[in-house]
């Protein structure tokens, strides 16, 4: 089987939804830097790309992304997910994805926004939380739905920040709150909630992915990294592909040749060497594993990829 989440790429014709996207859309364009979607406000994105781009593969942190303008397509596992103006995406937990900006022109460019999600404040949240229960079943790690008026209009105030450098201090807090209570009480709470439940499902995975990013060059087990998860080993596979949509050695995979590519890119030396540096035992078996995820061998794939633009990495 192999599912598939997709929204339809139409823009939104929500009057409500025009203004503040409108506002939005010139606080981006003034503020994002091609390649570069870090701000001046620390964990707030924006991203532009004035024309489609191939797949970008990276490792997500969890956070929110708006799209603005446009229109992206992300790849987490078996799973596909598209999404475009006035759609949001929550991504709970680190995962390998494979992302390209699917819509976008020099007249009518990507534009995106984002912010990273900060497990202590949703945690503090979560206290003034009555009777919300914890999902019985554990989401995947990542989610796309069209986002309220009153999100885009606390994107808004966030990014207005931007232009007002004086008062970030004293009202960013305020206005993260005001997102993280917005995303909490609204269609994808479930998923935002459980990155700030310390002991939910998600948190246990956690724990998983992570020893897994730490230790991606070393022989991994699931008996190992179920102790990790302090899960029985059936519940760890079955949650963590839930949370992943692969399977615990496809994550290690995917780690491992992000990692070899970050490697070649910055010194495309002894091809054989990164391989198993990052741990493939047999240079023959990375190459192929590596033009079956890229579509070329690394040396062939690396001299293209230096002769292309830098291209953003964010979740948006």
């Amino acid at each position: 089987m192999h599912p598939s989440i997709a929204l339809a790429l139409q823009p939104r014709s929500n009057a409500s939804m025009a203004e503040p996207l409108s506002e939005l859309n010139a606080l981006v364009a003034r503020h994002a830097r091609p390649g570069v979607p870090a701000t001046a406000l620390a964990g707030v994105r924006a991203t532009i790309s004035r024309m489609p781009t191939e797949a970008i593969h990276c490792v997500t942190e969890p956070s929110l992304g708006l799209v603005v303008q446009g229109a992206k397509r992300t790849i987490v596992g078996d799973r596909v997910f598209e999404y475009g103006e006035g759609d949001f995406v929550i991504t709970s937990v680190d995962l390998p994805i494979a992302s390209r900006i699917v819509r976008a022109s020099a007249d009518a460019p990507y534009l995106a926004c984002g912010l990273s999600l900060n497990p202590a404040t949703i945690a503090s949240l979560l206290l003034d939380t009555p009777g919300a229960d914890e999902l019985v079943a554990t989401p995947c790690g990542m989610g796309v739905h069209a986002a309220p008026a009153e999100l885009v209009e606390a994107m808004v105030r966030l990014l207005r920040l931007l232009d007002a450098p004086r008062d970030a201090p004293v009202l960013r807090p305020l206005i993260e709150r005001e997102i993280l209570w917005r995303l909490l009480r609204g269609p994808q709470g479930g998923r935002v909630r459980q990155i700030g439940l310390a002991d939910s499902r998600l948190a246990q995975v956690s724990h998983a992915i992570r020893h897994i990013r730490q230790n991606y060059a070393q022989p991994l087990s699931v008996e190992q990294l179920a102790q990790v998860a302090m899960m029985s080993e059936s519940s760890f596979h079955r949650h963590f592909r839930a949370v992943t949509a692969m399977t615990p050695i496809q994550f290690q995979k995917q780690i491992r040749l992000q990692e070899a590519r970050a490697r070649l890119m910055a010194d495309a030396g002894d091809v054989a060497a990164v391989g198993y540096a990052v741990g493939y035992d047999s240079a023959s078996q990375f190459s192929r594993e590596y033009s079956r995820m890229f579509g070329a061998p690394p040396g062939r794939d690396v001299a293209r990829l230096r002769l292309v633009a830098p291209l953003e990495r964010s979740a948006a």
